[in-house]
């Protein structure tokens, strides 16, 4: 069996830059063993595997370690290689996952995906997320991921987490952001629990980001910069219960996985 493969950066305007995705289009499922071992070699944050249900697609995300309810820059990708490598002709792809539909549209400033909105709420012991991050101090806030905001964006650069600690926390993995000199907001996530320790750019993360921002800075458009040594950009929307992502792709390499 041999199925292509597409690696690209998502949320980057060149190669090397935001954050790299495997793309895998399927005909038909393989058993989840299968979906699971395929991301494990490929060894990236996240690998994407669709197939075509009727005028949409059905998508999965993979970490090397585990399946996950929402990705963002895969989801990205997906898309890209959807519109650019299998010559979809709409302007409009459906996605049906485990976090209900999604839509990724053709724009002028990049791909725009439309995901469902999170609401950030206080989180009740916020010191074992301090410590283990190296703060001393933070606000706390949490959906399926715990958020720490902080005022200095210097603050964001030069963190060290402790990897075993973050892994003892509840939820998926920890958010870090600040207020920007150049964008909106700037951010860091660790998800040392679903086998990625820093990811360069998590999609999934601004869907509560960008909730929890529009509230601190009082607008609903916003300019949004992630990553530690390795970053990308995306432009934000907070509209009611969904927010809006857009963002650029990068083409990188092209495969053929042989099984």
């Amino acid at each position: 069996m041999e199925i292509d493969l597409y690696q690209v950066d998502a949320f980057a305007r060149r190669p090397f830059e935001g954050n790299p995705a495997a793309v895998c289009p399927l005909t038909e499922w393989l058993d989840d063993a299968t979906l699971q071992a395929i991301a494990a070699e490929n060894n990236l944050s996240e690998t994407a595997f669709f197939v075509r249900e009727g005028a949409g697609y059905r998508l999965r995300w993979f970490t090397p370690v585990a399946e996950v309810d929402l990705c963002g820059h895969a989801t990205l990708a997906s898309a890209w290689v959807i519109f650019n490598e299998l010559g979809e002709a709409g302007e409009t792809l459906r996605f049906a996952t485990r976090s209900g539909e999604l839509r990724v549209s053709r724009t002028e400033e990049g791909l725009a995906m439309d995901f469902p909105a999170k609401r950030p709420e206080p989180m009740a012991d916020p010191e074992p997320v301090l410590a283990a991050l190296g703060l001393a101090q933070g606000d706390v806030v949490m959906t399926d991921d715990i958020l720490v905001a902080v005022e200095d964006e210097t603050t964001i650069a030069s963190l060290v987490p402790d990897m075993a600690k973050l892994a003892t926390l509840p939820g998926r993995g920890v958010a870090v952001s600040a207020p920007g000199r150049d964008f909106d907001f700037v951010s860091r996530w660790f998800g040392p629990k679903v086998g990625v320790e820093e990811d360069p750019v998590t999609g999934s993360a601004h869907t509560s980001l960008v909730p929890y921002w529009a509230g601190r800075l009082g607008k609903t458009k916003l300019t949004a910069r992630q990553g530690g040594a390795r970053q990308g950009q995306l432009t934000c929307e907070w509209v009611g219960d969904r927010v809006i992502l857009i963002g650029q792709v990068a083409p990188y390499l092209r495969g053929t996985i042989r099984l």
